[in-house]
């Protein structure tokens, strides 16, 4: 892909977001590094980033712990170039009120209307724990990448989620107001509605990263596993309905919605055995691996365009030949990597286009040569 068609970030503005007071920042089309001790705001750099793309914190944070602690707003500027134009899309975070967004200096109404500009895929430690983490973690996965590539996914799941909340509050006023009960029937046919399309959505996710996930593992494990991931759907589409009604005066004993989309999960099969459950360690974090790389191939298929991959201390979690086998698969794309030293890049004679420093809030760029950058660091 050529230089001047590919999707890059070119710079990125902050002020008053989490531990900085304003900070800005231009990175290289190529590799870049920030380095630093732990708790410097190196990671807060990439959430600004993943906030810019998709609307939401990679942390799952609200838009009120982001700001700094003295201040009742912050703003995020990110300039991308996108097919040979510059784009500037501009967040304004508020402690009390919801986000304001521009690109170009127009605002948007909707998240929908940013995605697509800024393809992101997100790789932080707490990934290589997803397989033996809760359902909760896998279903964040999924959704946190199909609301990037599709549009139509995002509506649909705000919806149901809106939905949700609704009806497990009027769940809880049923008991204080018991002729409120009438009112249900129309709250399930809109859960069943907007669930229905999620299902469906997530079954079509697997099947397409599946078809990409099963080549990596193998390469990932030397040939000796072949991984599928496997949708565990709390409920089909085609009897949703029917369980729902099943389901109702069960509901309104515990005060909650007990069937849905909200409560699937998905298990990942090594050769038939659930590493999910049964799975050492190393399988579970290979895997992991794997699904981020097949993550990252789904978006350049989907979007024929390359995604920022941000990779938030990877490498230290990871062994040398792992490590290897994620340096490797980077090629073209623009990356931006947050670690507390340059070992491992020197070692691996891994080619970086810029390092800055991150210390206490400060970023400093520094050019000079990567042996001297790995002797200051020590």
């Amino acid at each position: 892909m050529s230089e001047r068609l590919r999707m890059i970030i070119k710079s990125l503005e902050l002020e008053n977001f989490r531990n900085y007071g304003t900070l800005s920042i231009d990175f290289d089309s190529g590799t870049n590094i920030l380095y630093g001790d732990n708790a410097q705001g190196k990671t807060n750099i990439l959430e600004a980033i993943f906030l810019s793309a998709t609307t939401k914190s990679h942390k799952g944070s609200k838009d009120r712990d982001i700001i700094n602690f003295d201040a009742q707003e912050a703003h995020i500027r990110t300039y991308v170039i996108k097919d040979g134009l510059e784009n500037r899309v501009d967040m304004h975070l508020r402690k009390n009120k919801s986000k304001g967004i521009a690109i170009n200096g127009q605002k948007i109404k909707k998240a929908a209307d940013l995605l697509g500009l800024l393809n992101v895929v997100f790789f932080s430690p707490e990934d290589l724990s997803i397989i033996k983490n809760g359902p909760a973690d896998r279903r964040r996965f999924v959704d946190l990448e199909l609301c990037q590539l599709d549009s139509v996914y995002l509506h649909d799941l705000n919806n149901y989620n809106k939905i949700i909340n609704q009806r497990n509050k009027l769940l809880k006023e049923l008991y204080f107001n018991p002729e409120l009960k009438d009112t249900l029937s129309i709250w399930d046919t809109q859960l069943v509605a907007f669930g229905s399309k999620v299902i469906e959505r997530r079954s079509v996710f697997v099947d397409q990263l599946n078809e990409i996930l099963y080549e990596i593992h193998l390469k990932l494990s030397g040939g000796k596993e072949k991984l599928k991931i496997v949708y565990e759907p709390d409920v089909l589409s085609d009897n949703f309905e029917k369980k729902m009604e099943i389901s109702q005066e069960k509901d309104i004993k515990f005060k909650q919605t007990s069937i849905g989309p909200h409560r699937d999960d998905f298990s990942f099969m090594a050769d038939d055995i659930d590493i999910r459950r049964f799975g050492s360690q190393g399988q579970q974090r290979t895997a992991a691996l794997s699904l981020k790389l097949a993550e990252l191939e789904l978006v350049k298929k989907v979007t024929k365009d390359v995604p920022l991959l941000l990779l938030d201390d990877v490498l230290s979690e990871l062994d040398s030949s792992r490590q290897n086998y994620l340096l490797n698969s980077i090629g073209d794309i623009q990356t931006i990597i947050t670690c507390t030293g340059l070992e491992e890049f020197v070692n691996n004679r891994f080619e970086i286009n810029k390092v800055f420093e991150v210390s206490n809030a400060v970023v400093r760029n520094i050019d000079r040569t990567l042996d001297h950058v790995q002797l200051q660091g020590h």
